[in-house]
């Protein structure tokens, strides 16, 4: 895991703490968009049918299509990118990390099958806006990532927005986030060469793993992976990717 002072996480986990679930987007955050955001969810459910024979969905679930709905995207990009922001394509955050494309992040959280009881965990924060969708879903969100300005400015944006159910935490997401384990199900937003250990510890049986795999010098793969109850787990192959890669403290892909 990065150093970092326990005050610090501390802080950055009490900051993402303080907002409510799917909580109060308000209608000043959401004002101007909304042609927008219709297009790109038209362009998400477009792309949910061109990909059902590798995905084996033809429409996603109504509860994931609201989320992404609710969800004020150009609130989680730069500046410069607020006018890219609803469309379908991944758009840079800084420190050579992206926001992936709201295809892509509709189609994990629409894998996971979250539940409005449901502990998650996401690897990667990023901007924010993948634990937010997460938020609308879920009673509890834990998520974890090493670009500490990334995760500050996430933890800060969620807490604006409202994001009561939200915990963020600076950290090595390759080691999860036991202190809070087992979860119903984990979302890695970036790409390990292989699956890591820890998260399948980590995942409760019966709960699914979410996350890219490869190399960034070959091809990447999203697998599913879900959890049996007696531990053993079963993989499948949903459909060829592009992520940036996991990290370590020293920024060396894991």
């Amino acid at each position: 895991m990065k150093f970092v002072s326990q005050h610090v996480l501390r802080f950055v986990a009490l900051l993402a703490g303080a907002a409510a679930p799917g909580a109060g987007v308000t209608a000043d955050a959401q004002h101007g968009y909304a042609a927008e955001r219709r297009r790109m969810l038209d362009e998400i459910d477009v792309q949910t049918r061109e990909s059902r024979l590798e995905t084996g969905r033809v429409v996603l679930a109504e509860r994931v299509r609201q989320a992404i709905a609710r969800v004020p995207r150009h609130e989680f990009v730069p500046a410069n990118e607020k006018g890219n922001a609803y469309q379908n394509r991944p758009l840079a955050i800084g420190h050579g990390q992206t926001i992936s494309q709201p295809f892509i992040v509709a189609l994990m959280t629409d894998i996971m099958d979250v539940k409005p009881t449901d502990k998650v965990l996401e690897i990667g924060t990023g901007s924010g806006y993948q634990a937010a969708v997460l938020a609308e879903l879920a009673a509890e969100v834990y998520t974890v990532e090493i670009v500490e300005p990334l995760a500050r400015q996430a933890a800060e944006t969620l807490v604006r927005l409202g994001y009561r159910n939200v915990k963020t935490r600076i950290g090595d997401g390759y080691q999860g986030w036991a202190e809070h384990a087992l979860y119903d199900s984990i979302m890695v937003t970036a790409a390990p060469r292989s699956v890591p250990q820890p998260l399948i510890d980590q995942l409760k049986p019966g709960g699914r793993l979410v996350v890219p795999v490869g190399a960034q010098s070959g091809g990447q793969e999203l697998l599913v992976l879900e959890k049996q109850p007696g531990g053993a787990v079963v993989r499948r192959t949903v459909l060829a990717v592009r992520f940036v890669p996991l990290v370590d403290q020293k920024g060396k892909p894991q």
